[in-house]
């Protein structure tokens, strides 16, 4: 479980403030001139009773004030809803791109951080609730100006009456203390279990098809559903302390009142007070104890402040840093100087520019890593790695992603159409030469608008996606392409027509292909065989497979027991 960050998530809490637009400027006029309306209100009803009492001639004046009072405070509290929704808007908005640029940013490190589902509720459902945190903050302030009030007030009618008050608002801020404490502890239980569960969804979304063929959708839906109880557990106590601080703050306000008018009715019966002084004072000491109907706006307050944590600790992942450099002049050659990552060390290592280089070994190997450390998915722990003598992280993003292109075994295809999923921005003429390249352009062209057809309603089987993913690798990629099983979903037939077109029209870039089949890895130049995260031997396909261990690698292609060790099948040559 990521433990929110409580100063992190106030200090973004204060962002989200200055964030939400004119719009907590306008709610906070709004909620101060209502607040002060409701301040005057008592007065002049006070003295309207007076007026009328006593028959003197400006009762009516009086009564029109306290009309047009009413009024200002009818008008205040509708520009305040009004205000509250538009600030909540503007500061989601600000928060979801802020966290989305952050979340694509980090790359890889995000993900090594956070669970995707986890990932998905605090870009959505945490956004939303920490966005709400200038309605709660604005709100609650808001009602200070008649609290304040109210005391200064009662104070001038008779300051004997301030005591049983000012006993009442201490009171309640012990009880507005030990709630804000307690809701925020239980809002971030409740919204970490959310998170478990939006993870647990997408893990099995993910694996839908494996689960209705092993017929295990009642066993997913319990272990989807598991942090359930733990979700009822915080709901159930963040209700009760809800509930417990609700009682509380409003047994006090009758309490008050009470006090209020009973010492009043006192120095009324003296003659030290006039029945409208009592009335205003009764009306002053429940606008003074305001702050006792501040627990919605303080629930919200600690609901946003547990999001706001758990979004802090989202944007505290650091971005990948880029330079400013550009490439010179050169074949693509990669190097690697004393490079080392999490389960991978490969040392030295230098990868001619303009060659065919193939990664093989077994599951969890390093073949991918390798693969995203050549081309700066991810960087190393230790050491450089270089693209024609400039280390990658001098590069610029524009200059790393010109020169670097990918290939996925299920890649992702962004952009509108499919000709701006191949070239994201490319011109037609290159973007049509990289699909004929990869074999994609047939398909294409059979698509009910061609090129132009929306990505989301191409219908691509699993091999035609990864073919315009092969196209926009061969589109992007001026220096260096990278193969991370880019090919897995292709036949034979077809996976041999990508080769050529790699040896062909790709042979002024440096190719490195994660290979998985023995073909892939004999039409290579040379080979780097990884085995435990350490480079195990190198050399060409027909060199390497002398050795059994490496046979072993291409178990379901090793040659028929009849055949001599050392022979290579025509696979493994073709």
């Amino acid at each position: 479980m990521e433990t929110p960050d409580s100063r992190a998530g106030d200090r973004l809490v204060a962002a989200t403030v200055r964030r939400g637009g004119p719009w907590p400027a306008v709610l906070a006029v709004a909620a101060v001139t209502g607040a002060v309306c409701e301040l005057v209100l008592p007065f002049a009803t006070g003295l309207t009773i007076d007026g009328f009492v006593t028959a003197a001639p400006g009762r009516t004046t009086w009564l029109a004030v306290c009309a047009a009072l009413v009024t200002g405070i009818v008008v205040c509290e509708a520009a305040a809803v009004w205000a509250r929704g538009a600030t909540g808007a503007h500061a989601s908005a600000w928060l979801r791109r802020t966290l989305v640029r952050s979340i694509l940013g980090a790359g890889d490190a995000m993900r090594s951080r956070f669970a995707e589902g986890d990932l998905v509720t605090r870009a959505g459902l945490n956004a939303e609730e920490a966005g709400r945190a200038p309605e709660s903050l604005v709100g609650g302030l808001a009602l200070t100006v008649p609290t304040v009030g109210g005391l200064v007030a009662l104070t001038l009618i008779d300051p004997l009456l301030t005591i049983a008050l000012v006993a009442g608002i201490a009171l309640v801020l012990l009880v507005l203390r030990a709630f804000m404490r307690a809701g925020t502890a239980i809002a971030a239980g409740y919204q970490d279990a959310q998170g478990r569960i939006a993870t647990a969804l997408i893990d099995a979304l993910n694996g839908v098809r494996t689960i209705a063929a092993a017929g295990t959708e009642q066993r997913e839906t319990a272990r989807v559903l598991a942090p359930l109880p733990a979700l009822r557990a915080c709901g159930m106590d963040l209700w009760r302390v809800t509930a417990g601080a609700g009682a509380k703050a409003g047994v006090l306000v009758p309490v008050v009142e009470v006090a209020v008018l009973a010492a009043g009715g006192l120095r009324m019966a003296a003659g030290e007070l006039t029945v409208g002084e009592l009335y205003a004072a009764a009306r002053y000491a429940v606008l003074g104890l305001a702050l006792s109907t501040v627990l919605g706006y303080a629930g919200g307050l600690a609901r946003a402040r547990s999001a706001a944590g758990r979004v802090a600790s989202v944007l505290a992942v650091p971005p990948v840093r880029h330079g400013d450099r550009t490439l010179p002049p050169g074949p693509g050659t990669v190097e690697f100087h004393g490079v080392a990552a999490p389960g991978l060390d490969v040392g030295d290592l230098v990868i001619d520019g303009g060659s065919t280089t193939a990664v093989v070994g077994r599951s969890g190997a390093g073949k991918s890593l390798l693969a995203a450390l050549a081309g700066r998915l991810t960087d190393p722990e230790r050491g450089t790695v270089t693209l024609d003598g400039v280390p990658l992280t001098d590069l610029s993003r524009a200059e790393l992603r010109h020169a670097v292109g990918f290939a996925f075994a299920r890649p992702v295809l962004m952009g509108g159409t499919v000709s701006e999923a191949i070239g994201l921005g490319a011109d037609d003429s290159t973007t049509r030469a990289a699909a004929r390249a990869a074999c994609a352009d047939e398909f294409i062209r059979r698509l009910p608008r061609g090129y132009a057809t929306p990505v989301a309603e191409a219908p691509l089987s699993g091999g035609e996606r990864q073919r315009v993913g092969l196209a926009r690798a061969f589109a992007q990629a001026h220096r260096l392409l990278v193969l991370d099983d880019a090919t897995s979903s292709l036949d034979t037939v077809t996976e041999r027509r990508v080769s050529e077109a790699l040896a062909t029209g790709t042979a002024a870039r440096t190719r490195l292909i994660v290979a998985h089949r023995p073909g892939t890895a004999a039409r290579a130049d040379d080979v780097i065989w990884l085995e435990d995260g350490r480079v195990r031997a190198r050399g060409t396909h027909r060199e390497l497979w002398a050795d059994p261990a490496y046979r072993a690698v291409f178990q379901r292609h090793s040659p028929p027991a009849e055949t001599p060790r050392t022979a290579v099948p025509e696979e493994a040559v073709t």
